[in-house]
Parts: structure tokens; sequence; C-alpha cells
């Protein structure tokens, strides 16, 4: 069936798969035990393959869900499989090709979707005990356009319950380990995405992100993500869904090994659904046409008290280094009052006591939730606001937003950590507020959520241990063809995703 996967690296490799990313396939300077480079390689490679014919669809959801018996027992990063749909969906995806037919972008491409997404006719839980078996009759908007777009959704990936963890464990499935160390957290909330991804299980999958949870997960695991512009990607069918005081923070993103992937399943799930009434018809631009020469970038490791790791400084010196070389002019300094930003984050949830939260649990009929929601009730409650605090929060945070926005006049982009140090060990308790809302990330990650611009994640190096370093690459508004350029630019010279040994 198809060519052998030697055969499809010859051909990948023989033309030029991308316009601004160059080499498509992950770099296979080390493998995978007993696998080869499929499980490896972009989707955009593999879409590219089985419309052309070098591969069929089969083959490929057949390699993946042999990847997926053999390490899901120990990752637990795949939480629901429909293993006789897919193949059943790659069959017809063949008889498709063959018959002539316009094909979709991800056409026979296997994927996978984040708990937190409605999936028609596959339990969606979110990770929380009152959906355990709740079957959706509708896909999330996002997932609908990739089964469109011709992608066969194997199954769903863990979460940890309701998003609100970067801890990727909850009571309905349990833990997902990082495939780098299975003794170490993959992150979260998008966790089991990231995991399922760096093992070679899914080619794809989409993330959320109210914190962290595309940024931080993609950091842990070595691969890329993207947190579009707020306003960018639909919310429909997603468990924090566009209704709320957390609105304004989430985003739904990509989350693959290679940042081309990024921009193709952004062009494809982004746009207005007539549902969520915050999503805007903004036009992407081509980051292929985007010049890194004459841009403009500050660069910065330190948060108030938050110093970033000695690793974690190289790797992002290493990326200042290679896009001086490129024409980027470089800065080193950082936007004003960051510091404020856990601050105002935590005020905006903690307004209300905790009584949405509350609420939204009574809903989904969850009567025993996850020690990580647990702590954040207990730490909601004691932030209680009286309506006067509340509104001196929001005139607060909006002319916030603006100083920063006003900082950011003077450059195209910022390149700073996700995390102050790479994937630690798996939390088992959740005491403080610094459990919950950890500074050495959130320093990093909560700002850009506040002000709601897009932000590319790559991997640029590695800590002891092959623990992988990704970097933040963030623009202004709707310039997501910005952030990836850099990030492609900073994956073709410093090697971007490469494969742990498991």
């Amino acid at each position: 069936m198809g060519i052998s996967r030697r055969q499809f690296m010859a051909a990948a490799t023989a033309v030029s798969l991308s316009s601004f990313a160059g080499t498509l396939l992950a770099t296979p300077s080390r493998k995978l035990d007993g696998v080869g480079e499929i499980e490896q390689s972009s989707a955009t490679a593999l879409a590219r393959a089985i419309r052309n014919g070098l591969l069929s669809s089969e083959e490929v959801v057949e390699v993946y869900l042999q990847r997926i018996n053999a390490l899901n027992g120990t990752l637990n990063a795949i939480v629901q499989l429909d293993r006789e749909g897919a193949i059943a969906a790659a069959r017809r995806a063949d008889k498709q090709r063959a018959s002539g037919r316009k094909l979709g972008a991800l056409h026979g491409v296997p994927i996978t979707i984040k708990d937190s997404l409605d999936t028609a006719g596959m339990v969606s839980t979110a990770g929380t005990l009152g959906r355990a078996t709740f079957v959706p009759q509708a896909d999330a908007t996002v997932v609908a356009r990739l089964r469109a777009a011709g992608a066969i959704v194997l199954g769903k990936t863990n979460t940890p319950e309701l998003t609100f963890s970067l801890e990727t464990d909850n009571l309905v499935y349990g833990r997902t380990v990082n495939p780098y160390d299975i003794k170490r957290s993959p992150g979260g909330s998008s966790g089991g995405a990231a995991a399922a991804i760096a093992a070679g299980m899914s080619a794809l999958d989409v993330g959320s992100d109210t914190g962290a949870s595309v940024r931080y997960p993609a950091h842990c695991c070595g691969i890329a993500g993207l947190k579009p512009t707020h306003g960018r990607v639909p919310r429909t069918g997603h468990i924090v869904s566009f209704a709320g005081v957390s609105e304004s923070l989430t985003t739904l993103g990509p989350l693959a090994r290679r940042v081309e992937d990024l921009d193709l399943i952004l062009r494809i799930i982004a746009g207005p659904d007539s549902y969520d009434p915050h999503i805007a018809l903004a036009p992407i631009g081509d980051a292929g046409k985007v010049s890194l020469n004459g841009l403009r970038a500050a660069t910065y490791t330190q948060v108030g008290q938050v110093d970033a790791s000695e690793a974690t400084i190289k790797a992002i010196g290493s990326a200042s280094d290679s896009l001086r070389d490129a024409g980027v002019a470089i800065q080193s300094t950082s936007p004003p009052r960051l510091t404020e930003a856990i601050d105002l984050f935590f005020g905006m949830f903690a307004g209300d006591g905790g009584e949405g939260l509350k609420g939204f649990l009574d809903m989904l009929g969850t009567t025993e939730p996850s020690a990580p929601v647990r702590a954040v009730l207990k730490l909601l409650n004691q932030g209680a606001m009286s309506t006067k605090q509340y509104n001196e929060l929001v005139i607060g945070l909006d002319l916030w937003r603006s100083e920063l926005l006003a900082f950011m006049d003077r450059y195209d982009v910022l390149i700073c950590p996700v995390c102050a140090h790479p994937a630690p060990k798996s939390l088992t308790t959740f005491e403080t507020r610094e459990d919950v809302l950890p500074p050495d990330l959130f320093a990093y990650t909560a700002p850009f959520n506040l002000t709601g611009w897009p932000v590319a994640v790559v991997r640029i190096g590695q800590a002891v241990g092959d623990l992988p370093i990704g970097v933040q690459v963030v623009a202004k508004p709707w310039r997501e063809d910005i952030a990836l350029a850099v990030a492609a630019h900073l994956e073709n010279s410093l090697g971007g995703f490469i494969a742990p040994v498991l």
C-alpha cells in the first residue's frame, strides 16, 4: 500500500515544501525507536504526499494507530480513540483521491482533538466528571472546519478539568506524562495534545489558551504552537466559550511539529462562524512574504524578580543572534509594568468570588471537582471584590493594555521565554496561588492573554536531559504572519522539533 518511508523521504526532500519555513520534515537526526519518518513529518508534508499519491491515507493512519498502540499506555495522551472510524475514513479519503475529486488542504491526514472541544459522536468530557459520558451531537466549529479540510480525527487528547490547570491530570482519565521524561509534566492545559504530537501519535491538534495552555505545552514538549490574535478563531463548542469574563483571554490555536503547519491550520480554522460574536473577518498575511531584514525586536529574559534559567537565557541569546544575522534590529528591553500582569489576570476571575465557576460546575453536574479546580475555587473565594473594586480593576486593565500597545509601536516582535525553565516534574499538590499561577510561567505568558496579541512558540534549544526549550515570538494584533515568519526562521536556524527517544 503506497510507497516505503524511505521513498517518501527521498521524494519529499527533493522539492521545496515550504515558502517560508524551508524544510518541511522534522529533522531526523534522532529517531523514535522502531519508527520511520512518517511520524516525524509535518502535516503539510503528509497532506502533499497523500494528494500526490506518494502515500495512501490508510497507510499513514495505520502508522499512527500502531504508534498509539505502542506508546499511549505509557503517556496517556489520547483518551478516546476511534480506531475503526479512522480506518474507514482513510479508505474513503483514498477513494476520493482516486476518483479525481477536489481535495482539502488536510485530505487524509490523521489528527487528534483536545478533549475540551466537542467532537460529534465521540465522548467529550473536558476532564470533568459531570461530562464523563457526554457525547455531543455537533462538532465544535474548529473541528468541523478541520474535517471539511479532509482531516481524519483519530481521537481526543487529555486535558485538566475544564482546562483550569497547567498539569494535565483529571478524575476521568488520570495524568498525562511528558514523552521526553515521564517523570515530568507535558504542561497544560493542552498537555495531551502536545505529548501526542511530540511522540508521533498525531500530526496536529487544536489547543486552547487562556493563560498559557497552547504555549506552555508546546514549550514542554518541544513542538510548535500558535496563540492567534483574540477575535481570530471561534470558540464555539469549547468548554470555555465566548461568553463570560474569560472571553477576552481565551483563544484557540494550532499545535504541530512544524511552524508551517501552524500557518496552514490557522487559515482553516479562522474566521466568523455566525455564532461566536467576538470573531472578526480579518485577513491573514502571507508569512512567506515577510522580510526579516529591517524588523525590530525587543528581547528579555527577566520579569521583575523572575529570572530565566541559564539554559533558557542561552537559548534566547542564540535566537537573538540568529535574528540579528538575518537583519533584525535587536534591543534588550521589556514592555512596562509586566509585573502587574498576574494580579490583573487573577482579578479578572476573582471578582465574583468564584460564583461563576461554582454555577458552571453545577450546570455540568460535577459534584466532585479535581484538586486544581478546588484550589482555584478557594483562591477565587479569597479574591472576591466589591463592585467599586472590580470597576477600578477593569479601568486599570484597559489603561495597562494601552500602555503596552504604545510600547509595541516601536517594535515588530518581542522575543522572550515561554517559561523560566524547561518542563518541571509533575505537580501533586495545589495549595498556594503560586501552584495555580506560577510566576515563573505566568510572568511571561499572561501579559499576552491580557493584550490579546498573537504569539508563536517554537523549540530553540534544550536543557540537561534533552528537555526542550521554546521561545515566544509575540507580534502586534492581527500580525500572525510576522510571528510565524520569525518562528520559521528560528526553526530553520536552530533546529526546531527533535523527536524524543522512547
